[in-house]
């Protein structure tokens, strides 16, 4: 009995490491210009289906995109996706988002998502750190469709404020909490 479970666990992480090699794969932008580009448009549509969203931008020092998150999970799980910081509407630099967890999931997902920074606080924050963990330093509000209702650009109080958009998949619910932001070369 202890040697199938043994066995049946080696393969669920044997799986799980498949699967995130995958996901990384899937997730990576062929070039700086694709991912630019993505981002972009991930941002219009972004805006012409959320108000609240587009409303914020104007308010915002920088924004970082990630148009396409890839997410799948057997017990173990991760996420990967490639994005932009831009401020001023220029592109300054790439970032990627790693998240793992573990636990009752199964199934895959993509998803993009924006975090408006809405101070220098925020922005310096990002620039300076050798990996921004979400939950640690600026706080982040995730705006869901309650929270917005209760949003105006003169009740903004927080560092910065996320946007989840375009969900597909076979998989219940998503988490930006302890996600990794890391800057990339491009």
């Amino acid at each position: 009995m202890a040697t199938t479970r043994r066995s049946f666990t080696g393969f669920v992480a044997a799986l799980a490491v498949l699967l995130l090699l995958g996901i990384a794969q899937n997730a990576k932008a062929a070039t700086a210009e694709d991912l630019t580009k993505e981002a972009e448009l991930a941002l219009e549509k972004l805006y012409r289906t959320n108000d609240v969203a587009k409303d914020i931008s104007e308010q915002a020092k920088a924004v970082l995109v990630f148009p396409n998150i890839v997410k799948a999970g057997l017990v173990f799980g991760g996420a990967y996706g490639e994005g932009v910081l831009k401020e001023g509407g220029q592109v300054q630099s790439y970032y990627n988002s790693v998240t793992g967890s573990w636990g009752l999931q199964a199934g895959a997902q993509s998803y993009g998502y924006a975090v408006f920074l809405m101070n220098d606080k925020a922005v310096d924050y990002l620039k300076e750190t050798h990996g921004w963990e979400i939950g640690v330093g600026p706080t982040v509000v995730v705006v869901d469709e309650g929270a917005a209702k209760n949003l105006s650009t003169s009740t903004l109080k927080e560092d910065a404020y996320a946007f989840i958009f375009d969900q597909e998949g076979l998989m219940a619910g998503v988490s930006i909490e302890g996600t990794k932001i890391s800057r990339i070369d491009r």
